[in-house]
């Protein structure tokens, strides 16, 4: 009877481990997926960034400083 009770609990800790490498490896993939999608949000906001500086002076502004008396 002991034997039995050890092979059950055995498979139960397998699954259990098995459970969780894979709950594991779905966070690991889902901080993965959002650190990419950060990225890709920093290099949009830059690049609008730069757009909208451009856009809104004329050319020759900012530039260089006119510092004479």
């Amino acid at each position: 009877m002991s034997s039995s009770v050890s092979i059950a609990a055995a498979a139960v800790a397998a699954n259990q481990a098995q459970v969780q490498s894979a709950l594991a490896a779905k966070i690991a993939k889902m901080n993965a997926d959002a650190a990419q999608s950060v990225v890709a949000l920093l290099e949009a906001s830059t690049a609008n960034l730069e757009q909208i500086s451009k856009a809104s002076l004329p050319d020759g502004v900012g530039t260089s400083v006119d510092i004479s008396a």
